[in-house]
């Protein structure tokens, strides 16, 4: 019985084909060299069909896009090279499968929606390096989505059952960039989070952690504008409970953007690499609990956002809530998760009402309608939704970044009217100048400029 042989991880930068880079794929040496050495590994093992996640294939927000029809073709004369033509044929017996077994599953993928018939640069960049090996092998291509990480790694497990079903030697290649914003001359400018989520993501990709892989942070995704990580997690999910013999080849970026070649070739099964699983069970332990078994704090917020999205007025402050609530003021952030990811996070960092109370309220309707990064909540999504409130002590002031340390202090940095947070205890950040480099972006403030540091310490509410 044939299955999902191997998994490769591989950027997409137009730049690295001599035909358009014209002298500056020089540059990126590493990459080219790493990308023929995984390109010859995939030919080695004699594949019947290439699964190419690609970014830049059609994309929808409710909606994972395969690929139909006999095949496709595309060039690069977007990039200034309309020689570079590409054709493929698509494996249709194998994408008839996938979307079947998809829509059996419940799943939203499928060949639904309104095709692009012409190849995109995705897709096109790992070809011109799998040609000069496989001239001529069926693929299957797949677009990515906003769906959630689990959806996404689910269609990596569906793609390797139905490898195993049409007894396919099947290879998984997972096309993106990482980070878009590792250097201010960069195209995409720059952003703290930018290397901190390659250093994470190409530790990650080494170790073939992929529970890790998806364990990493929306925020931080978000923020150093990645494009691969979704692709990674279809990928991944073809590897599910196999052994994995996990490699990086190389990672460069020197234009600004991250580009990582990493290689997995599948082993025996591995019932403890059922990541997926392991994934969800996580994800379970942060499911909605009954608001009998939540704090005041965490009900009140509930309670403010609830009214809210199903009245669309404010609520009146309860009359039994505890004191402190009521006599006390403090900043806080109210934090929304869905099926594990973040949903919404709106806060102070200073008091603006007149009780905690107030300020919990006014903060939860904030991150359910106003949090710029998401749609507001529908009422729908109520009973999904998973509530944290982080009551933030008085700010103190330290005279160096000797006094704060990542995991118990929060950080405030001010220069002038401009003001940054970032709160302590978050995946990827491990030392205190990166703390502060991100409470200065997040500000708007020069790295240069003089600034005052305040600490924190902050107390959850779940």
């Amino acid at each position: 019985m044939m299955a999902v042989l191997a998994g490769f991880v591989v950027p997409h930068p137009p730049i690295l084909l001599p035909e358009i880079g014209r002298g500056e794929e020089t540059k990126l040496q590493a990459t080219m060299e790493a990308y023929r050495e995984v390109m010859r590994a995939a030919a080695a093992l004699q594949p019947d069909t290439i699964v190419v996640i690609s970014p830049h294939a059609p994309m929808y927000a409710d909606y994972i896009h395969i690929s139909d029809g006999q095949g496709a073709a595309g060039d690069m004369g977007t990039f200034r090279a309309p020689e570079l033509r590409f054709a493929v044929h698509y494996d249709a017996e194998f994408v008839a499968a996938l979307a079947s077994r998809c829509a059996c599953s419940g799943l939203a993928a499928g060949t639904a929606g309104a095709d692009e018939p012409a190849l995109d640069h995705g897709t096109m960049v790992p070809l011109y390096f799998l040609r000069e090996q496989l001239p001529d092998c069926p693929i299957v291509r797949i677009g990515l989505s906003g769906l959630s990480v689990l959806e996404h790694y689910e269609l990596g497990q569906h793609i390797a059952a139905v490898a195993e079903k049409l007894d396919r030697r099947v290879v998984c290649i997972a096309s993106g960039d990482l980070s878009h914003k590792l250097r201010e001359d960069g195209p995409y400018g720059f952003a703290p989070e930018g290397p901190v989520f390659d250093a994470r993501v190409t530790e990650l990709l080494g170790k073939g952690d992929f529970l890790g892989l998806l364990r990493v942070a929306p925020k931080l995704a978000n923020a150093a504008a990645e494009c691969g990580l979704r692709s990674i997690w279809i990928m991944s999910g073809t590897l599910d409970c196999r052994q994995v013999s996990a490699r990086l080849l190389s990672y460069e970026g020197p234009f600004g953007v991250g580009y990582g070649v990493a290689c997995f070739l599948a082993g025996e099964r591995d019932e403890r690499r059922d990541f997926g699983a392991q994934f969800a069970a996580g994800a379970l332990m942060e499911a909605p609990v009954s608001p009998v078994s939540e704090d005041a704090y965490v009900r009140l917020a509930r309670f403010s956002l609830e009214t809210y999205v199903n009245t669309g007025r404010e609520a009146t402050l309860p009359s039994d809530l505890p004191a402190e609530l009521l006599e006390r003021q403090a900043g806080c952030f109210v934090s929304l998760k869905k099926d594990g990811q973040l949903r919404g996070c709106i806060g102070t960092m200073a008091p603006v009402q007149r009780s905690l109370a107030e300020e919990i309220m006014n903060n939860a309707i904030s991150a359910a309608v106003y949090d710029p990064r998401f749609p507001a909540v529908q009422p729908e999504e109520l009973p999904s939704l998973v509530y944290s409130v982080d009551v933030l002590s008085e700010l103190e002031p330290v005279a160096s970044l000797a006094e704060l340390d990542v995991q118990r202090y929060g950080v405030v940095v001010r220069a002038g009217r401009r003001r940054g947070l970032l709160l302590p205890a978050l995946e990827g950040v491990t030392t205190p100048e990166q703390q502060v480099a991100i409470a200065r972006e997040k500000a708007g403030i020069a790295p240069e400029a003089a600034v005052s540091l305040y600490r924190f310490e902050v107390i959850r509410h779940l």
